[in-house]
């Protein structure tokens, strides 16, 4: 017993993680250098382009790209810049939609947009189809990170956050640990949003809710809270969306990660999440009133709470006729029955 409680205490996780909203808990004064780095956008384009110059390094940074022109509207010549992460980026998007139209544009008479500059960019020269208006820098280093292309014209204290990601990512294959002979053979990838798009291929319900919250201090790693808005227990979805809030780490690079995070008892043998790469059975169980956590980067999902009864059914069950399946469900039961009791049976003998 001496020995056993040894390595128990040895390897016990002894942190406890507290949950709380209240900002009353914890008072730390945030260094100056906070502020420093998150005014809102100035009207001068000097300004803008020398801070995002001294914060993304661009003198030593291989990969960022500021592309200096000169904005042709209203009759009149604007000096602009756009920033962007080559490689994160369709630059054939850029190209087409953003420098042409906009070092090139076709003047187009109308009196209504004729003294609002920020109404003729939006509406006559920025074509493509999802521009943001973005005030504060945070914003703008935000969708720099994700991949977007961000605009700055002068004299106008707002950017544009266009979209226009083009990075390579990994096709969509064959689930790898959980094949099926029957049923679908789409998998995970690392994309979130083409795992969103296959949710939503397979539930064609305007009440699948997705939300996205960032976890991270650093890597503000992109999660998607996916529920069905008419099936979900409410208390349920704000308990999820209420963890993943408060979760106070500086990096999530993972979904194990993420699960030890979430879990309530981690000394409990049983997991009380769910870890699938199958689109399929994240959609089985959000037509249960289940949540279903998605990590940008990761090809796996969580799906929460689980029972034991969850880890005894396979998704090919469903494709299967009653009586095979119930036959399978039996062998699996037995199968863990055996697992759990052999061994303490043996170890009570001797």
């Amino acid at each position: 017993m001496n020995i056993k409680n040894f390595f128990y205490n040895l390897f016990k996780y002894n942190e406890s993680y507290n949950f709380s909203i209240s900002n009353t808990e914890i008072n730390v004064k945030k260094p100056e250098i906070d502020k420093e780095f998150k005014p809102k956008v100035f009207p001068n384009i000097k300004e803008n382009l020398e801070l995002l110059q001294s914060k993304y390094n661009s003198l030593i940074n291989s990969d960022i790209v500021i592309r200096e022109f000169e904005t042709r509207a209203l009759n009149n010549t604007y000096k602009s810049f756009i920033i962007y992460f080559d490689g994160l980026v369709d630059s054939i998007s850029i190209n087409d939609f953003i420098l042409k139209p906009l070092m090139f544009p076709k003047h187009v008479n109308n009196p209504n947009l004729q003294n609002n500059l920020e109404d003729y960019l939006d509406n006559r020269l920025l074509t493509q189809n999802s521009v943001k208006k973005v005030e504060d820098f945070s914003e703008v280093y935000s969708g720099i990170n994700m991949g977007d292309c961000l605009l700055f014209i002068d004299t106008l204290n707002i950017a544009f956050d266009i979209d226009v990601k083009g990075y390579k990512h990994r096709g969509i294959e064959k689930p790898e640990n959980e094949t099926i002979i029957k049923g679908p053979q789409e998998g995970f990838i690392e994309n979130i949003r083409t795992n969103t798009s296959l949710l939503r291929r397979i539930i064609n319900n305007e009440n699948l809710v997705i939300e996205n919250i960032p976890v991270g201090k650093i890597t503000q790693t992109k999660c998607g809270i996916c529920y069905m808005q008419n099936i979900a227990n409410g208390d349920l979805v704000a308990e999820v969306k209420y963890r993943l809030n408060n979760l106070d780490i500086d990096s999530l690079l993972s979904t194990g990660q993420l699960e030890q995070l979430l879990e309530e008892d981690k000394s409990y043998s049983i997991p009380q999440v769910i870890s699938t790469e199958r689109p399929d059975k994240c959609c089985k169980y959000l037509l249960q009133g289940r949540v279903v956590i998605l990590v940008n980067g990761n090809p796996y999902a969580l799906i929460m709470p689980t029972t034991i009864e969850d880890f005894l059914f396979s998704p090919e069950d469903t494709n299967l006729r009653p009586l095979f399946a119930n036959f399978l469900r039996i062998i699996r039961l037995l199968a863990a029955l055996i697992t759990l009791l052999m061994p303490r049976n043996i170890y009570c003998n001797y």
